[in-house]
C-alpha cells in the first residue's frame, strides 16, 4: 500500500473540524495517509521551516508537495490523475501546509511542486480539511466510486 504523508504545522484542536476530518480519513482505504502535526512556533517561519525540513528529511519522501494558493490548481478529475501518476513514479509522497506566516525559502526549495486548492487563502486547519477531503475524492474518482458524482 503507497503510503502519502500530510505534514502541517499546528494542531487541530476545534472538534467540530476534528470530526469532519475523522470521518473522512476512515474512508480512505486504499492508500496509506499519515497526519504529522508539527508544532507552531508563534508565527516564526523560519523556526516553522527547520521544523518542516527535519520532518522531510525523516520521512525521506521522494515527491515533495507544498499546498499553496500560488500553485499549481487542478480540478478534482485533474488531481486525481496528477496523485496516481506521481504514486507511480514515487515511493511515497508528502503535502506540506505551512502555518500562518507561510513558508520559509529554504522549505520552498525542497518542493517539486506547489498545488492550490484554491486562489484564496484559507486557515491552515481548513486547508488541512480541504486536502484531506479531496484526498478522499481523489481515490473514490480513480476507483469509480459515485461519491464524485
Amino acid at each position: 500500500m503507497k503510503t502519502v504523508h500530510l505534514i502541517t504545522v499546528g494542531k487541530l484542536k476545534d472538534k467540530n473540524l476534528e470530526q469532519i476530518e475523522n470521518n473522512f480519513y476512515k474512508r480512505i482505504k486504499s492508500l496509506k495517509l499519515l497526519i504529522h502535526e508539527l508544532k507552531s512556533s508563534s508565527e516564526n517561519k523560519e523556526a516553522e521551516g527547520q521544523l518542516i525540513l527535519k520532518k522531510l528529511n525523516d520521512l525521506s519522501s521522494s515527491f515533495v508537495c507544498g499546498l499553496t494558493e500560488r500553485g499549481k490548481s487542478f480540478d478534482s478529475p485533474s488531481f486525481s490523475r496528477f496523485l496516481y501518476q506521481e504514486l507511480e513514479k514515487n515511493s511515497s509522497l508528502c503535502f506540506v501546509i505551512a502555518g500562518a506566516e507561510g513558508f520559509s525559502a529554504e522549505v520552498i526549495k525542497k518542493f517539486n511542486i506547489e498545488l492550490s486548492l484554491s486562489a484564496m487563502t484559507f486557515p491552515h486547519k481548513l486547508a488541512r480539511l480541504l486536502f484531506i477531503e479531496q484526498f478522499y475524492r481523489a481515490i473514490t474518482i480513480h476507483e469509480n466510486h459515485p461519491y464524485h458524482n
